[in-house]
């Protein structure tokens, strides 16, 4: 279920990620479509300007042209005006008063044809300054247009790289989220298939403690009559003052065992990756060893980091073989678990190894803090992750002192009574739920502070990588503590019980009474099969003896199915498990069925033989009619009787206590737990590669949402740009237009000067002319007198 449950929570996380960029992809489509109009709107832009600078120069050519033939003009009227002046000067003794006023009317003419055309010459010089000057900032708009096209088909390019990973993510997504929705159906279907599967065990298990009730009172009856005795009454009996071997408290124990191991397990895991991470961090920030040195100081740290495997690694093997010393079979009390001193030992070489590596983990956040880029807010995070490092360190000082305290009884004999024992499991509880406490505070101090680095102008990739792996390390690390301070508490009841004490006694158990216990069951054990093989006939007392097994074997085997049905309602989650099991159930049953109904035909030719015997002995049957019709009672259920309910931590099976069946048991117990091994493998390979993916997945999906954000930007600065091109244009348009309309203007007034030029140039010609002929006529009067 928890699988289930994670998987949905990564998929909603990658369905959100993949609906914030697929928003964004139409943001950025939105920009390109826009950058594409702009960019069609300024090429047809600059052809107009193209076709305007082109009319504009044809008609600077036809203006330059008609310049050219004014000046012509211009020289040509001042030839003549030099022809017409030297004429005059011959003949100013014989001009008169009218001829000398048009000379100075001449002069002035002059004066002023001579200032129009300096200024002409002025124009025409700015026009041709003017018109470079446009040219040349024409040139640098268009090289300028051209950048920026290139820079537009650059973005466009980035665009569509984006959009094409775009469409690959979203088409893998879409294709997890396929077969994950398979697999949520299959497994839907499997659950409830097994909620059926459920309902018929738990009708089975009320029809089988029907049948047990029932079968304990006829127990209960037969002992009454048949046993006279119960040692555990008799004081006369209980000599050596030896406790009776506990079974349920064994089964308990290994079970409380497992699960431990599993969470040191994942604590170990954790651990590993922690300081593995820290020690690539070290290497990377805040120098990189691949480009210049670090610090001596994280050089020495990084190599007792390097060292970690070997403090944490003996934690898992050492709980391990603690595990496997607790078997059904053994006595499970602090005097007796010789392993967990063995576990204390590298619990507090560890616990050395952190303080080892402590303060050059707060040297090295202080070094952090001394680089120029660190921030204030950057400086809080890492004194904050000071303190939390120094607090787990003190944590586990606290947790090495309680375990010490725990593995000593196993050392010496009267260590610790049972109160302080009780006492010291209360506090290890709390120091669990401090220390999950505390590495959740530096968990999330450690997420603040990357979000922080994040922004600094100098990261790396390679430093975003390690740092995502890092925090991932932490929140492993916070699960698994929650998880085994959750633990711990929930069966703090079972620790602090004591298992197993001598009658009368408070004290605890010490290895003697455990060896005599052990013994003694053995003896009984050998007892009980040697008297079923030299008194087969003795049937009250075996039977008594075999229904007060049955009666105790049944509580047993009524709570450990409750607890397996509590269980099995807990663990539906893992179906795959228990398809596999039920398949090699199905096996099983096919082999059991067969032995059974061989076992069935053995018995209906014991019972035809006993029958027989029956009717060979009529004395003893008239003689005790009570006692033959109790016995013939019983012997229909002698099968019933002969059956046992044997419960391990697998599951249970009703078997015939025969010689034969015990090998099968051992077999299908070893058969179940290697393909459990294998199953629980398979899938940890499976998780662990679920979030390998989940972990890339989400750093590509930060790292595209990164290059998003800076391609934003720079679309941000392109339209920036493009405005303020936009506006030189217009402003050199403007400036264009007004020195158009100053020129235009300027000739208009040159061609209305040119014009009253030659209106006076045609009146002094005609005034020339009259005067010509005026001297003309003079001349000849002259001659004529």
């Amino acid at each position: 279920m928890a699988n289930v449950t994670d998987l949905q929570t990564k998929y909603s996380k990658l369905a959100q990620e993949y609906s914030k960029l697929r928003a964004q992809n139409q943001v950025l489509k939105k920009g390109v479509v826009d950058e594409q109009a702009n960019s069609a709107s300024f090429k047809e832009q600059l052809k107009q300007r193209d076709q305007s600078l082109r009319k504009q120069e044809q008609e600077m050519d036809s203006l330059s042209f008609r310049n050219q033939q004014l000046a012509k003009r211009v020289e040509l009227l001042q030839e003549e005006l030099a022809v017409s002046e030297a004429k005059g000067k011959k003949g100013k003794s014989k001009a008169d008063s009218p001829s000398q006023h048009g000379l100075e009317t001449q002069c002035v003419f002059d004066e002023d044809l001579q200032k129009k055309i300096e200024e002409n010459e002025r124009l025409h010089i700015q026009f041709y300054e003017a018109g470079e000057q446009h040219s040349r900032q024409e040139s640098e708009l268009k090289t300028r247009l051209q950048e920026l096209e290139k820079d537009s088909e650059q973005h466009q390019a980035v665009v569509g790289g984006l959009t094409t990973k775009y469409m690959e993510t979203i088409e893998r997504l879409q294709s997890d989220k396929a077969r994950l929705e398979i697999k949520s159906q299959t497994l839907e279907r499997e659950a409830k298939e097994c909620r059926m599967r459920t309902e018929e065990c738990q009708q089975q298990l009320r029809l089988s403690q029907s049948e047990l009730n029932r079968q304990v009172k006829q127990s209960s009856s037969v002992i009454q009559e048949k046993v006279p005795f119960n040692d555990t009454k008799l004081i006369g009996y209980n000599s050596l003052n030896v406790p009776p071997h506990n079974r349920r408290h064994q089964l308990k124990a290994r079970d409380v065992a497992g699960q431990a191991l599993s969470f040191i397990q994942d604590l170990v895991a954790a651990l590993l990756n922690f300081h593995s991470y820290t020690e690539q961090r070290v290497h990377i920030y805040p120098l990189d060893s691949s480009i210049e040195p670090i610090s001596p100081l994280n050089q020495k740290f990084s190599q007792y980091l390097h060292e970690n495997a070997a403090y944490v690694r003996p934690l898992e093997d050492s709980f391990l073989h603690l595990h496997q010393s607790i078997t059904e079979d053994t006595v499970t009390v602090l005097e007796t678990v010789v392993k967990l001193k063995s576990f204390a030992d590298h619990f507090s070489s560890y616990t050395h190894f952190l303080q080892k590596i402590l303060p050059y983990q707060l040297k090295s956040l202080e070094e952090e803090c001394d680089t120029p880029l660190c921030t204030a807010a950057l400086t809080a995070k890492n004194q904050e992750l000071q303190s939390d490092m120094k607090r787990v360190t003190s944590v586990f000082e606290k947790m090495q002192s309680y375990i010490n305290l725990l593995a000593l009884p196993s050392v010496r004999q009267d260590a610790m009574p049972q109160s302080s024992t009780s006492a010291v499991f209360t506090q290890l509880a709390a120091c669990l739920h401090s220390l999950h406490d505390a590495i959740k505070d530096m968990s999330k101090h450690y997420n603040q502070k990357a979000s922080l680095e994040q922004e600094l102008p100098t990261i790396t990739q390679k430093l975003c990588t390690t740092t995502e792996c890092l925090l991932g390390s932490l929140g492993s690390l916070t699960s698994s503590t929650g998880k085994i301070a959750t633990f711990f508490s929930n069966n703090l009841d079972f620790f602090t019980s004591s298992g197993y004490s001598p009658r009368g006694s408070t004290l605890a158990l010490n290895p003697l009474q455990a060896e005599s216990m052990l013994a003694n069951k053995k003896k009984a054990a050998a007892y009980i099969s040697a008297v079923k093989k030299a008194r087969p006939q003795s049937v009250p007392y075996s039977d008594a003896l075999s229904n007060r097994r049955v009666l105790t074997s049944s509580t047993e085997s009524r709570e450990g199915l409750s607890q397996q049905v509590q269980q099995s309602q807990d663990k539906i989650a893992r179906l795959e498990q228990e398809k596999e099991h039920w398949l090699l159930e199905a096996q099983l049953g096919k082999v059991r069925l067969e032995k059974e109904n061989q076992r069935i035909a053995d018995l209906e030719a014991q019972l035809a033989a006993a029958q027989g015997g029956s009717l060979n002995s009529p004395p003893a049957a008239a003689s005790t009619p009570v006692q033959s019709q109790e016995e013939a009672e019983m012997e229909p259920s002698a099968g019933e009787r002969e059956a046992t309910l044997c419960t391990s931590l697998v599951g249970m099976l009703c078997t015939t206590p025969s010689v034969e069946h015990v090998g099968d048991e051992e077999s299908r117990e070893t058969l179940i737990k290697t393909h459990y091994m294998a199953r629980v493998g398979e899938l940890t390979t499976q998780l662990q590669i679920s979030d390998s993916k989940a972990v890339h997945f989400h750093s590509e999906c930060r790292a595209l949402a990164k290059r998003l954000a800076i391609a934003e930007k720079s679309r941000e600065t392109l339209t920036e740009e493009i405005k303020l091109a936009t506006q030189k244009i217009t402003r050199l348009q403007d400036e264009l237009a007004t020195t158009k309309r100053s020129y235009e203007d300027q000739l208009s007034m040159m061609s209305d000067h040119l014009c009253s030029m030659n209106e006076t140039l045609s009146k002094q010609r005609e005034e020339i002319d009259t005067l010509k002929l005026g001297s003309k006529g003079n001349a000849k009067k002259n001659k004529g007198r």
